[in-house]
């Protein structure tokens, strides 16, 4: 069953990652976000207030608790509800963690070196962070070019019009954060996730002509 949100992640190709201080405005992206189309979302626990958004939006949506790098986090947002945990970096702490409460954890990776140990250690979809300080499109491609049958997964400042270029250059799926909605509406939110959607989704048909 675990493996399943992993796979959701791989066929809808955008993740949005939802970063902000208030439970309240993380719930209201949340909700807009899913009402767009969205299955899988994360949201960043930046302070222990979110784990009261991971417990809400639990109840319409499958979450991912970002920015988990302790034990004491990952119990906590699996206690709210989170069905996935992921990490800015990789650490066999949270492997061993994912593998005995058996739920999908996404680690992060900035080298190929990182990127290959996590494959490893038999890491579904792995993290690449930030992509765009690292080189953006070019560095996923130089990754892939070498280790084609790694699942990467860019984020870090990337635009939501960047997603199908970075799907181009071989990666498995694509994270926006802030480019979701800062500045945005719910209904402005929406109109946009069901745009991005879209757009994937017809590239994707289009790649398997």
């Amino acid at each position: 069953m675990s493996e399943n949100y992993i796979e959701i992640i791989k066929q809808d190709r955008v993740y949005p990652i939802i970063r902000c201080k208030e439970a309240e405005q993380a719930v209201e992206i949340a909700k807009a976000l899913v009402e767009g189309g969205v299955r899988v979302l994360e949201i960043n626990v930046e302070n222990p207030s979110l784990y009261k958004a991971i417990n809400e939006v639990s109840k319409f949506a499958h979450v991912c608790a970002g920015g988990i790098i302790t034990s004491m986090q990952a119990d906590a947002a699996l206690n709210s509800g989170a069905q996935l945990i992921a990490s800015p970096i990789f650490q066999m702490n949270m492997v061993r963690i994912s593998k005995n409460k058996r739920i999908p954890f996404i680690a992060g990776a900035s080298t190929a070196n990182e990127a290959y140990n996590a494959w490893k250690s038999r890491i579904p979809l792995i993290k690449l962070y930030p992509a765009d300080a690292l080189g953006g499109v070019q560095y996923i491609e130089n990754i892939l070019r070498q280790m084609p049958f790694l699942s990467l997964m860019p984020m870090g400042n990337i635009k939501l019009g960047d997603v199908v270029t970075y799907i181009k250059a071989g990666a498995s799926a694509v994270g926006v954060g802030r480019d979701f909605y800062l500045g945005f509406t719910p209904k402005e939110i929406t109109s946009r996730t069901k745009e991005i959607m879209k757009e994937v989704k017809d590239f994707s048909e289009w790649m398997q002509k």
